[in-house]
């Protein structure tokens, strides 16, 4: 017999080497848009709470824009 030689092993590792690059490159670009995404809703988050407060009377317009240049 020969062990490793034919067709038909061949197609089989590169569908395997295939699918691991595919999975590895789909990994990363998940990793990529979660921390992204997070940082952004982070800043929206504080944004939308400084425009509440200073909504409600709680901050005056000097200290929101002070607020407002620091989040930026």
């Amino acid at each position: 017999m020969m062990w490793g030689y034919g067709f038909g092993y061949s197609w089989a590792g590169w569908l395997m080497m295939a699918f691991f690059w595919a999975l590895l490159l789909a990994g990363v670009v998940w990793l990529v848009r979660s921390v992204s995404s997070t940082r952004e809703q982070r800043y929206d988050g504080a944004r939308r709470i400084l425009d509440d407060r200073f909504a409600r009377g709680e901050i005056t317009s000097a200290e929101y824009e002070a607020s407002r240049r620091v989040l930026q």
